[in-house]
């Protein structure tokens, strides 16, 4: 599977741990219809590091937001914002792949103008 695709699954396995804060094993499960120990360790680190180190990234993120809080955002934008502050904070590639990646979901899942504003997030960070 490519790095793209793992990118998409993982992000759908936030945005539903975030929405439901069901257990994430499950949910990953669910997703990459296969046992957690067949997930990839970069998928299981996008997604676990994401949520477990939430806090510490929605306080950089609300930093660099105009006059906008996280909780404000939706569920799919802040997933997508956590994923790549997981990807800067892991070294886990180059900040342009990283925020392409993120405009690239942002523009398939969330709301018309929303690859905006996670493109401006994060420039910022």
């Amino acid at each position: 599977m490519d790095r793209h695709i793992e990118r998409e699954k993982s992000m759908i396995c936030l945005y539903q741990g975030l929405l439901t804060n069901r257990d994430l094993s499950g949910i990953v499960e669910d997703i990459y219809l296969v046992p957690l120990k067949e997930v990839s360790d970069f998928s299981k680190t996008l997604i676990f590091n994401s949520y477990e180190n939430r806090e510490r990234y929605i306080g950089y993120i609300n930093n660099v937001l105009d006059e906008w809080t996280f909780d404000r955002l939706g569920f799919i934008e802040q997933a997508i914002l956590l994923m790549a502050c997981t990807e800067f904070d892991n070294k886990i590639a180059e900040t342009p792949v990283i925020i392409n990646e993120a405009i690239l979901l942002a523009k398939k899942y969330g709301d018309d103008n929303a690859y905006k504003l996670i493109n401006g997030v994060l420039d910022r960070l």
